[in-house]
């Protein structure tokens, strides 16, 4: 029987259930194109802020053993240049977009989301994972159940598209925040973004390896916390999950699918496997289906969710 790849989120057929995540190709057309030219099946935006941002002075990437440290810091073209990117390459391609989009508070966010609305985009994805934000009682944007409850309803109200909330994995109760985001109106969710800030130290100078010193980390090492935290969640919430965290191979995508996740992100291999990675994941998920019987990717088992 023939194997498909085919898949569905938020009502859209997509080609393959792997996503290009926010910032891994930059905000060019080209950069997308080339992505689904590999086998993407949705792709995202950078996170476009009102204004453009330079971000962080370099080096903001650094390598090591168990994956990348970034401290990019947001650069991004603006909401409007960044829109009209999106804008042309819809005009060339039915693939799914996701704008993704930043901000500090919720004015913000509300001016962002009516430019999504005036654009070609297919979904809106609201980044509430930065944890160097805070609300007025000192507690990252990330992490407040009431900022992410406030903010998703309040563009919920003015939104034309399914909102997507990303979250981080840097808070004390994840499912806490998934629940907040869903009752207030999300659509789906993405997570998780990168864990951390770590840090890594030049010993020959004496100084921190990124400039800003500190930075998030993703790859393979993070993995295992992205797939406990997805399943927690999947288990407590009733919305698709975009599931994403060191996935690097076939087998990453197929374990990211049974902890609970609808689509899959993949970011930080393109660094490690090129940008010939989503062609290489979407055949090895093949293989997989076709050694354990599997027509379809809907068909691969999920986890039994936890009792909450």
């Amino acid at each position: 029987m023939q194997k498909s790849l085919k898949s569905e989120f938020l009502g859209i057929t997509i080609t393959s259930p792997l996503v290009l995540p926010a910032g891994v190709m930059g905000m060019a057309f080209s950069g997308f194109n080339i992505s689904i030219e590999n086998g993407a099946g949705i792709v995202t935006s950078k996170s476009l802020t009102l204004e453009s941002r330079m971000g962080h002075k370099g080096p903001v990437v650094a390598e090591f053993e168990g994956g990348l440290l970034n401290c990019m810091g947001l650069c991004n073209p603006g909401i409007v240049d960044g829109l009209a990117e999106i804008d042309q390459f819809k005009k060339h391609s039915d693939i799914p977009v996701i704008a993704s989009v930043f901000a500090t508070n919720t004015e913000d966010f509300l001016k962002l989301t009516k430019h999504v609305n005036k654009s070609q985009t297919d979904f809106l994805e609201l980044n509430l994972s930065c944890p160097n934000v805070f609300d007025e009682f000192g507690i990252p944007l990330a992490a407040s159940q009431e900022e992410v409850h406030n903010i998703v309803k309040a563009v919920k109200q003015i939104s034309t598209l399914p909102i997507i909330a990303k979250l981080s994995p840097n808070v004390y109760d994840i499912v806490s925040i998934a629940k907040a985001a869903e009752f207030a109106g999300a659509d789906a969710l993405c997570m998780i973004n990168t864990v951390g800030p770590g840090m890594l130290i030049d010993t020959k100078i004496i100084k921190p390896v990124l400039y800003n010193k500190f930075g998030g980390l993703s790859g393979p090492c993070i993995k295992p916390i992205a797939l406990k935290l997805i399943y927690q969640t999947y288990s407590a919430v009733d919305i698709p999950i975009i599931g994403m965290g060191g996935v690097t191979y076939g087998e990453d995508a197929i374990e990211m699918l049974m902890a609970g996740a609808t689509v899959i992100g993949v970011g930080t291999a393109v660094h490690y496997r090129g940008i010939e990675v989503f062609n290489k994941i979407n055949n090895e998920i093949l293989e997989f289906m076709e050694e354990n019987e599997y027509s379809s990717v809907k068909d691969i088992p999920k986890l039994e969710k936890l009792e909450m």
